[in-house]
């Protein structure tokens, strides 16, 4: 094994998956193999290879930086990121998030190091030190599996495909895609399967680990989905996206053994942006196993995780609009509050063209919100003064909640704001920073959810509680989930 160390795996776990072929492991760790230079998934069916082979790495960059290149068979670049990265509030989880969102693509790798406020000398030692490679070869790898994706999904013409998978150049991008997949750019979209995109969209699969149970998911975002902002269309849930060249569109709908996400951008350059928050929103790099069994372990909630296993934690692509949203829903129904939502995106979100459906604003930025006029607020005086104080602090960066945030401080920065009590914070925690620990204890759903299986309330139910840490953020689904209310349930009906 290589000297960075591989998460938390030893020897005989990762020889064991290896040997069993688990799945469980993919996007966890690689495997390489020294006589073929090939670097694979631990589940690969395609090798085999004796111990003195093998080699492991906590990364595709690490393995990709030691010389080996992708399995065609088994597409490891592919596989669900590892959910360290979103189960962790550290630099290097911080860092990975950031990366995902193509900061260094855009800002460098200096400007990844500044915003987590290190020196790139210090970032470079601890992601080498975690995950074997630095800020630039992780953002290398993730370009070259953007362009695979886009080589294979779209006819965009390569020139584009480069530009947009963020290559300065095309001659960077012909090697670099030459060197990870041991073809050309051409060859990879001669032998791809499928019909391309088209009509202006990018319709690609986003992988997750098994078991996943959509129902909660799909059903919650719906429900609670800003008219204008957000629908169900046609078996899936649509949105507008903030992205950092210009608007988006996402369109996700649950497929077989995949999330089918369609995409509108403005600019090329968002796509990694536009994926990486679609990941976030539907909770995909999650590793479901070690939720489910750290709550199986609860007689009262082993029946429901049985029943339903691989629940997922319905985020929101935005942080900060989702902060502002658990403001305006404080006390409130979900469809009163969307209603809300939806009147701010008509005054102060600017326009976007939807030529699949209903979508015509951005939900406003926290900028344009905190210059708004109260009056034009519909809302309760003491929460229009909350949303103009959170929206200030999120435009000024006081508070911060987006992947590269230090969920301690946003929490206790949170806290600073009048009007921003616990039920809120861990809300925005949960759906907006991704905190898979945080569990509001007063939420309605979840005294609901306690109280139909005995679990007490208040006190009680927060002593209870500890036991499923650090998932209570997941016991919350199975909380939620425990009555028949149509947030349970993918919608059938399509948006008029």
């Amino acid at each position: 094994m290589e000297a960075t160390r591989v998460h938390s795996f030893n020897e005989t776990q990762l020889q064991a998956a290896v040997a069993g072929r688990d799945a469980r492991f993919d996007g966890w760790v690689f495997l390489a193999v020294t006589t073929t230079r090939i670097y694979c998934r631990p589940s690969c069916p395609a090798v085999k290879p004796k111990r003195e082979h093998q080699r492991f790495y906590a990364s595709a960059a690490a393995a990709q930086d030691a010389g080996y290149r992708a399995c065609k068979r088994c597409r490891p670049d592919a596989s669900p990121g590892s959910p360290a990265w979103d189960w962790r509030t550290d630099v290097c989880a911080r860092a990975m998030r950031l990366i995902g969102e193509g900061v260094v693509d855009r800002d460098g790798a200096a400007g990844l190091a500044s915003r987590l406020g290190y020196s790139l000398r210090q970032l470079e030692r601890l992601l080498i030190s975690e995950v074997g490679a630095g800020p630039a070869a992780l953002a290398r790898a993730q370009r070259a599996q953007c362009a695979r994706t886009l080589i294979e999904s779209t006819d965009l013409p390569m020139g584009q495909v480069a530009f947009a998978a963020g290559f300065a150049s095309i001659r960077a991008f012909n090697r670099v895609v030459a060197e990870v997949f041991a073809c050309s750019p051409t060859e990879l979209r001669a032998k791809a399967k499928g019909p391309a995109s088209g009509g202006g969209a990018i319709t690609l699969r986003l992988a997750y680990r098994e078991p996943f149970e959509p129902s909660n998911l799909f059903g919650h975002l719906a429900a609670a989905a800003a008219p204008g902002v957000e629908e169900w269309r046609d078996g899936a849930y649509r949105r507008t996206l903030r992205l950092p060249h210009g608007p988006g569109i996402a369109a996700l709908g649950p497929g077989p053994g995949y999330v089918e996400c369609r995409l509108r951008v403005a600019d090329l350059r968002d796509v990694t942006a536009a994926v990486a928050r679609c990941r976030r929103a539907l909770d995909l790099d999650n590793d479901p196993h070690a939720p489910m069994e750290a709550l199986a372990a609860d007689p009262a909630l082993a029946p429901l995780v049985a029943k339903t296993p691989g629940r997922r934690v319905p985020r929101k692509a935005d942080g900060p609009e989702y902060a502002i949203r658990a403001v305006i829903g404080q006390q409130i129904a979900t469809a009163s509050a969307a209603t809300i939502a939806s009147r701010l995106a008509e005054r102060y979100g600017e326009a976007v063209e939807d030529p699949d459906g209903g979508l015509s604003r951005l939900f406003p930025s926290p900028a344009a919100l905190a210059e708004a006029d109260p009056e034009h607020l519909p809302m309760p005086a003491s929460r229009k003064r909350t949303v103009l104080a959170l929206a200030g602090a999120l435009a000024d960066g006081s508070v911060e909640v987006g992947p590269g945030a230090d969920w301690a401080q946003a929490r206790a920065a949170l806290a600073q704001v009048p009007g921003v009590g616990p039920w809120t914070i861990e809300m925005i925690a949960m759906r907006a920073l991704g905190d898979p620990d945080a569990f509001p204890v007063k939420d309605l759903g979840v005294i609901k959810g306690a109280a139909e299986l005995g679990l007490g309330a208040n006190r009680a139910l927060e002593s209870r509680s500890q036991a499923w840490r650090p998932w209570r953020s997941y016991a919350v689904q199975y909380l939620w989930a425990s009555s028949e209310h149509p947030t349970n349930h993918v919608p059938e009906k399509v948006n008029p």
